[in-house]
């Protein structure tokens, strides 16, 4: 028995390494977040063509019919490069959300658009880093009233929306009563932002329930450790690669002993967060109703990881890890913020007791 990826995932993560190496150097990545841009709307068009947003929506809808696993693998990609991408929200959780709980009649109008890239669709499910799914926004009458906090790929053409009751609706970002307000962040690679509805006219997935929401955020959370994966191993090897030419004393200083510590520790501590990344993303596919505490743990430990690799390697860089020349505070930044989206530590971990019924 093989416990590694199949020869289709490793071209998978080949292909996009190939196009983002490419497409979004350092010097794209700054651009994007210094000009304050609201989409890359060519790198997003670029991955569209690849099938990214398309990864989990069934090739009846456009889409590449792939597993969440694959998913995974692509967030950890884009980690990688911090692509100024949405992912997370319109490629994972709403797709997962249709599937699931959309009627045919949606499906068939949003799924092969998103598939496509022709739109793009934010998430507002978690109020803050340990509120429950829709905790302030109530729904009456087709309508929904409240206000939505940290949205996921906020810059969208709709978005999905929890409400009190674990009810999901589908918004267009243009609708009447809709209030957008986008908020500063320490990533400026990925927009986000609060939504205030007054009297907003929403159309309801009718399958909609606490079950659903439950898989939905475990979609996303395990896209979001990915991403923090990624963005943990090009800290690494831009950790590695510094060290190998920079000169201290008329040696490298990656002949140092406490920096060969530093960068083996680092290697030491993440590369086990791989494989559980691996079998989250697998049962997730294959056991979804059973994933909620492995997903859990996942995305609480790969958030401690992530910020101790982002601190090592910065430690290694010295003073140029701080500095914008370099640009590490793009990874250490994305890692900070995943950090906290859809659950910190935490709150997960309080959240991963709950599953196992060890506290209320």
């Amino acid at each position: 028995m093989e416990f590694g990826l199949s020869t289709e995932q490793t071209l998978l993560q080949e292909t996009l390494n190939a196009y983002l190496r490419e497409q979004a150097p350092l010097d794209r990545v700054r651009r994007f977040a210094d000009r304050d841009e609201g989409r890359a709307a060519d790198l997003i068009a670029g991955l569209a063509g690849l099938g990214l947003p398309g990864l989990l929506i069934p090739e009846a809808h456009g889409g590449v019919g792939l597993s969440m696993l694959d998913a995974c693998l692509a967030a950890e990609t884009l980690g990688y490069h911090v692509a100024p991408v949405p992912f997370a929200a319109n490629a994972v959780m709403v797709p997962t959300a249709l599937l699931l709980a959309g009627s045919p009649a949606q499906q068939l109008e949003w799924l092969p658009r998103i598939a496509a890239g022709q739109v793009v669709v934010g998430a507002a499910l978690a109020e803050r880093s340990g509120a429950r799914a829709g905790a302030g926004v109530s729904a009456s009458d087709g309508r929904l009233s409240g206000r939505a906090l940290h949205v996921l790929d906020f810059e969208a053409d709709a978005y999905l929306v929890a409400d009190t009751a674990s009810g999901l609706h589908l918004v267009a970002a243009d609708a009447p009563g809709l209030t957008r307000i986008r908020l500063e962040t320490v990533d400026r690679t990925r927009p986000i932002g609060e939504l205030v509805f007054e009297s907003v006219p929403a159309d309801r997935l009718p399958g909609a329930s606490a079950a659903v929401c439950a898989r939905v955020l475990d979609a996303g959370r395990g896209a979001l450790a990915a991403d923090t994966l990624g963005a943990a191993q090009n800290m690494i090897d831009q950790a590695v690669a510094y060290a190998k030419q920079r000169e201290q004393f008329g040696r490298v200083i990656a002949s140092f002993q406490a920096v060969k510590h530093l960068c083996a520790g680092m290697a030491a501590d993440l590369e086990p967060a791989r494989a559980f990344l691996w079998y989250a993303g697998h049962q997730m596919g294959e056991s979804p109703e059973v994933a909620s505490l492995t997903v859990c743990h996942l995305k609480a430990h790969l958030d401690e990881v992530g910020r101790s690799v982002a601190k090592a390697a910065t430690e290694v860089h010295g003073g140029m890890g701080f500095t914008d020349l370099v640009g590490l505070h793009y990874w250490f930044k994305r890692i900070g913020f995943n950090r906290q989206m859809l659950g910190s530590p935490e709150y997960l971990r309080r959240q991963a007791a709950r599953v196992q019924g060890l506290i209320g």
